[in-house]
């Protein structure tokens, strides 16, 4: 595939790129939307809610550190 190729204004490694962040950020404020209902059905209370999101967050937290580290030091 050609990289001039337009999707919405946009080429394709652009489009690529805006799709995977929307689509990464919506996936996590998803799983964020689990723990939360877990803990609520669980009635967890506020430090057994804190411990479930520490715990099960913790996975998309070095994602998201990767991302600004990156964008920090400019390694894109």
């Amino acid at each position: 595939m050609n990289n001039e190729d337009l999707i919405l204004g946009l080429s394709f490694t652009e489009f690529e790129d805006l799709a995977l962040q929307v689509g990464l950020t919506g996936l996590i404020l998803f799983m964020l939307f689990i723990i939360w209902n877990l803990g609520k059905e669980s009635k967890a209370g506020r430090y057994g809610m804190m411990w479930m999101f520490l715990g099960l967050g913790i996975g998309f937290v070095g994602f998201v550190a990767k991302a600004i580290i990156q964008k920090v030091l400019g390694i894109e």
